[in-house]
């Protein structure tokens, strides 16, 4: 019966994953609120600053481009260390990582794309 009993509480401690499920910590969220400055080349070259407001993942904010030169809303989020965000009204889109104060990777506009990084700045 102590047999029976051992088997028992094996299986079922197995089955309710006591020794096996442990729960995934979940990514530290990035702090990416503040001023950033940056540059881009490939279709359009230049400088760019975003100021960056963050509620979780969802950031909102402002990119100041070069060229084409003006000031345009950008929205986006962070996701673990992956970076996506847009400026509708100019038709880029924005794809990278963060690590610490840095952060690059990829742009998409008319007529192509190409490559952008920034640093944080306050």
């Amino acid at each position: 019966m102590l047999a029976l009993t051992a088997l028992a509480v094996l299986v079922f401690g197995a089955s309710a994953g006591w020794a096996t499920n442990k729960p995934k910590p979940k990514p530290k969220l990035l702090n990416l609120a503040g001023t950033w400055s940056g540059k881009y080349g490939g279709g359009y070259t230049g400088k760019f600053t975003i100021h960056w407001t963050q509620k979780g993942t969802k950031l909102t904010g402002t990119i100041t481009l070069s060229s084409p030169p003006g000031t345009f809303n950008i929205n986006g989020s962070v996701h673990g260390s992956a970076i996506n965000f847009g400026a509708v009204s100019v038709g880029a889109t924005y794809t990278g990582s963060v690590s610490g104060k840095s952060m690059s990777g990829h742009y998409t506009a008319a007529p192509r794309g190409g490559s952008w990084s920034a640093t944080k700045k306050s």
